[in-house]
């Protein structure tokens, strides 16, 4: 699968970049005064300096209410455990605690969702079975 690119607003380079370099783990790429690239899991995530926009908007996905606006990676199942083990030791606040959806169902996945230093919501959640990603 070919990687994305996404760039996102954020308020703070300095405060992003200790949120997707130093927490997440994510390498730099270029850097310009208003804005960075991150390797984000193989990825390019492009953070740009920009006022703070709201996120309001919520969808109920099993259970969860879920921001319309989020973004995210799909990780090996172990990857992703071990990615809320570390978020939950640095003491981060989830948006959705790390959890099983769809438990039982064809798209099963664990999910959780944070907020980086500018808020945007990201998701980060695993499958399993790979196969099921765009099971229905």
């Amino acid at each position: 699968m070919p990687p994305f690119h996404l760039a996102i607003p954020v308020e703070d380079l300095a405060a992003a970049r200790g949120f997707y370099g130093g927490l997440l783990g994510c390498a730099e790429g270029r850097v310009d005064p208003k804005w960075v690239d991150f390797d984000f899991f193989g990825h390019q995530l492009t953070v740009h300096l920009a006022p703070r926009e709201t996120d309001a908007q919520r969808n109920a996905v099993d259970g969860d209410a879920v921001p319309v606006r989020h973004f995210g990676a799909i990780l090996d199942y172990g990857d992703w455990e071990a990615l809320g083990e570390r978020l939950t030791a640095a003491g981060v606040v989830f948006l959705i605690a790390p959890r099983v959806r769809f438990r039982g169902e064809v798209g099963e996945q664990g999910t959780f969702f944070v907020r980086d230093p500018a808020g945007n919501a990201l998701e980060f959640k695993a499958f399993r079975d790979p196969s099921r990603i765009f099971a229905s």
